[in-house]
């Protein structure tokens, strides 16, 4: 029995030993890492947050920054050899890379549609900024719905304004897309008119506000498209 006891011992010992390098390679992914992904005209940078459980399993979420869109979560962390590779399924993207030696850079392409070269760089901790102070609701806050109708297809539009001691703030949401909101980099009231800015996909959608505050008539444009967009409040 001792016999059979110290050679369970011996082989948990083994396989303590094999998984140490890999836990340790995995181990120094965790971090933030940074990179900048060009679409065209549009320039979105990227936050990716590595975490390293004890076992050398990787989780990890990731920050649109020009979208003000943090904390998206990574569905899948893999790391084989210097190959590395996660996924969000909430924006259908992929990301395949390889790890330098020293882990301070990956090289690869991010795939959403059409891949995309991304290299990433680590970066010291960079969490998401403060949320903007609360103010007074004013008479807009709230949800707004529209469809948007591309010629090929519909899609459902959602604006969640509110009020803030900064002013207005806004996020986009289209949900046949994703489910991620992407905040606007400004909005703009003058009189009847409601301009929100979203730069981080290269959007505005510009509308008259009725007289009554139940809808505002306007147009979405992206790029060089521009199409009729009209929203009304959302009952919750």
């Amino acid at each position: 029995m001792k016999g059979r006891v110290i050679r369970h011992l011996a082989l948990l010992a083994g396989l303590t030993l094999m998984l140490a390098p890999a836990c340790r390679a995995q181990a120094q992914l965790a971090g933030d890492w940074q990179g900048t992904l060009s679409a065209g005209s549009i320039q979105l940078r990227l936050i990716l947050h590595v975490t390293a459980a004890t076992d050398g399993s990787l989780t990890a979420s990731l920050d649109s920054l020009d979208q003000s869109a943090y904390g998206i979560p990574v569905t899948t962390v893999t790391l084989k050899d210097s190959k590395f590779n996660f996924t969000v399924d909430a924006v259908h993207g992929i990301y395949e890379g390889t790890v330098n030696k020293n882990a301070s850079e990956i090289d690869g392409t991010w795939s959403q549609g059409q891949p995309l070269e991304l290299d990433l760089k680590r970066v010291p901790a960079t969490p998401p900024p403060a949320a903007a102070k609360p103010a007074a609701p004013s008479d807009i806050d709230g949800n707004w719905t529209g469809m948007l109708n591309t010629g090929l297809t519909e899609l459902h539009i959602i604006f969640k304004i509110v009020n803030t001691q900064d002013g207005l703030t806004a996020q986009m949401q289209s949900p046949d897309q994703s489910p991620i909101w992407v905040g606007a980099s400004s909005v703009t009231r003058v009189n009847g008119t409601l301009i929100i800015t979203l730069k981080g996909i290269a959007a505005t959608f510009e509308g008259s506000i009725s007289g009554d505050l139940g809808s505002i008539d306007g147009s979405f444009t992206q790029g060089n498209v521009k199409l009729p967009l009209a929203l009304k409040r959302a009952r919750n």
